[in-house]
Formats: structure tokens, sequence, C-alpha cells
């Protein structure tokens, strides 16, 4: 599998307080990848940097060979709404529009016709078992609902790649797991790959690789880098 996305020697502080000391990762294409750890290890500022949401001090992130680190806000921002796909732990769904405009709304940002867009967010609603919700408000809905509704969003435009942060963490265990088993359906099915943090072990254990870190660097007891049979 070729590499799509390599983080080189990654820093990052807040402050005076150091968030990531020199991590390496690399994701291939069609790559399922966990990071793990702690709270507070750093995990969700790697993956807002991978994402081009937030830039390194040091250090350097590839996207297919390219340093998404020069390219303007406005560039990564666009990267965002067509090839990168995000998702958050509590969904974060705009509270006044329908999860049908909800998920619709990435299309409508990169220039698809409205009709166009409205159908294609019924048929990723449809695909995460929401179709009925299309024209319910996200006050309406239980929070696995509401989740299932931000993982059609993040995945409407078909990404190469899908950055969820802690997605079940707002979630019941069954729900939940109910919610990664479908990403990772649809993540397989149309060759995404997923960069997933997660505290959780049982969630990990949907990964491929799983990336181990503390203390803002990869785990030096020898399991930060597993990858699974």
């Amino acid at each position: 599998m070729n590499t799509l996305l390599q983080g080189t020697a990654l820093h990052r502080a807040y402050g005076p307080t150091p968030a990531l000391r020199g991590v390496d990762i690399e994701v291939t294409e069609g790559e399922i990848v966990a990071v793990t750890g702690p709270s507070g290890c750093g995990k969700s500022t790697l993956l807002h940097c991978l994402a081009g949401i937030m830039r390194v001090d040091s250090g350097s992130v590839r996207y297919r060979d390219q340093d998404i680190g020069l390219w303007s806000e406005s560039a990564r921002s666009k990267l965002r709404r067509t090839e990168f796909g995000v998702l958050f732990q509590f969904g974060q769904l705009v509270p006044e529009l329908t999860a049908g405009e909800n998920v619709a709304l990435p299309l409508l940002l990169g220039g698809v016709k409205r009709r166009e867009a409205q159908k294609t967010a019924e048929e990723w609603l449809d695909r995460f078992g929401v179709a009925e919700l299309a024209g319910k408000l996200p006050g309406a809905m239980s929070g696995g609902q509401q989740q299932r509704c931000a993982v059609a969003r993040a995945m409407v435009t078909e990404p190469r790649a899908l950055f969820a942060d802690e997605p079940t963490g707002a979630l019941d265990v069954l729900t939940g797991e109910q919610v990664l088993g479908e990403i990772v359906r649809v993540a397989r099915e149309k060759g995404m790959a997923v960069v997933l943090v997660t505290h959780e072990a049982q969630i990990a254990a949907y990964a491929d690789r799983e990336i181990s870190l503390r203390d803002g660097a990869l785990d030096p007891t020898g399991l930060g880098l597993r990858t699974r049979a």
C-alpha cells in the first residue's frame, strides 16, 4: 500500500507545556490506525495536526507527499471539506440545521447543487440507519442518533482519510461499538484511511494497527507501535 499521510518529528506545545515531542507516524491508503494512551498524552493534538486543523511547531505533516503545513488556512480548510473528513466526540452538528442539512453542508460548501447534495445526504443517512431523521433537528435526537448523523456528514464527500477524535466517548458501550462498526464497514468498502483516537481498548481493537502515546511521545515501553495479526 502507498503512504497516504506521514508525520515526521512532530512537535507542538501550548505555551510552555509540550503536547507532542517528536512523534513519527505513517498511515497508508485504506489503513485504520488507532492512537491510544492516557488522557493528556497528546492524542487529540496529534490528530488535529495530521488533519491540518492546527500547525505543528516543528516537523512536517505530508499528505500524498505534500507538506500541508506550508499551505494557507483556506487551502487546509478546503482539504478538510474534500479529501479529509473530521469526526469529533460530540458530533458537533449545527443545532439550527436538520440532520439532512447538516450532512449536505460539506457538499454545498464544495459547490454541489442543493438538490444533488440533499439526495446524497439522504443516501448517507440511510447507510448509517438514520434516514428517518433527515428532517429532524439535533435537539430531537438521542446521542447515538446525533453521532450517526455526524459520521454521515464526515463521510459524505467520500474522503481519502477520516480523522475520528474519541467518536464513541459520549456513547454507551453498545451504541459506541455499533457506530464504530459502521465506520469501519464503510471505510473498508470505500478504501478510506482512518486515524482513530481512543482510550478504550475495545474500540482500538477495530484498527489494523495501534500507536500508543505517553507524555507526547511514542510509548517507550515498546508498545508504541503494534500491528494486529
